[in-house]
């Protein structure tokens, strides 16, 4: 096992971190603000006088948690600079599937591993341990992560090749944080049509509700190329122009489901009104080049 652990950025989420490993293996810590060192004053951990350049001296694996990717490469390229360097760099920081490549990358010229560990909970849940990791990374340096992110969390998903982590991390927050704008927009029509928010959280948290687009129309239809009967194309270009034309009437601005109209009259101008709304998904193929079905087939 690769010991001591160093920790280099102790803001919220690597303080968090550093809190659900301290009791369990040696670490060290360091944060370009000294203020930070207070915060973590009463984890077993050693906090490093001497930066990042010591850091790299002293820790056999490094957990990155930063603000900017190009902290994570100016801090990356600091801990590699010495003849002593760490076996590993973990990178917990979000960045961008391509920042993780590029990391990766000035690892393996100084022969470190290097995976990128995204994070997928919340603050709290990292102090308990209970997050997950999704990691990128090849076989042999999730294997030297692993016993590290294992004691930091409940589960550790190995998602492929270097990037794939983060990329998973970024589209996961891309559903979460579009979503968010959607259900304000639902909450402002719902209070102006004298419907409380209760009644809509309940509504929508019923498996009919919001889990119902993933579960039934992205893994049974899209994921299956089966398109066939179902709430029909021109229905739901319907129902949409009706939520479109309910909030003109109660004065409340949408953005996120206003763009989400327009892909409907696209689908219904290229004949597809009679089948299922997931087909939808057939336009993203066509403009991107991808399929979503799993026997790599496009609807």
């Amino acid at each position: 096992m690769l010991t001591p652990v160093g920790f280099v950025g102790l803001g919220n989420a690597g303080s968090a971190l550093a809190t659900a490993l301290s009791e369990k293996m040696s670490i060290l810590g360091f944060d370009a603000n000294p203020e930070r060192r207070e915060v973590v004053a009463e984890l077993a951990l050693e906090w490093i006088d001497g930066g990042v350049a010591e850091m790299g001296v002293r820790a056999q694996a490094v957990v990155l948690s930063l603000p900017k990717p190009d902290i994570s490469k100016a801090v990356t390229a600091e801990l590699l600079a010495g003849e002593t360097r760490p076996e590993l760099i973990i990178e917990t920081s979000t960045v961008t599937p391509k920042v993780a490549q590029d990391l990766h990358a000035m690892c393996q010229a100084a022969n470190v591993g290097f995976v990128d560990a995204a994070i997928a909970g919340g603050v709290a849940g990292m102090a308990a341990g209970k997050t997950t990791f999704l990691v990128g990374g090849s076989d042999a340096d999730v294997a030297l992560a692993k016993p590290i992110l294992e004691a930091m969390s409940e589960t550790v998903m190995h998602l492929g090749a270097i990037g794939n982590g983060m990329g998973a991390k970024v589209v996961n927050n891309a559903v979460m944080h579009a979503v968010m704008v959607v259900l304000i927009e639902a909450g402002a029509m719902a209070i102006k049509s004298g419907i409380p928010m209760q009644t809509l959280v309940d509504i929508l948290k019923r498996e009919e509700g919001l889990m119902r687009p993933l579960t039934h129309r992205v893994q049974e239809r899209m994921m299956e190329s089966h398109y066939a009967g179902g709430m029909s194309v021109s229905n739901a270009r319907k129902d949409s122009m009706l939520a479109l034309e309910m909030a003109q009437e109660l004065g409340v601005p949408l953005y996120a489901i206003q763009a989400s109209h327009t892909p409907y009259e696209i689908a219904e101008a290229n004949g597809m009104g009679q089948l299922d709304y997931a087909a939808l998904a057939t336009l993203w193929e066509q403009w991107s080049g991808v399929a979503f079905s799993e026997s790599g087939e496009e609807g």
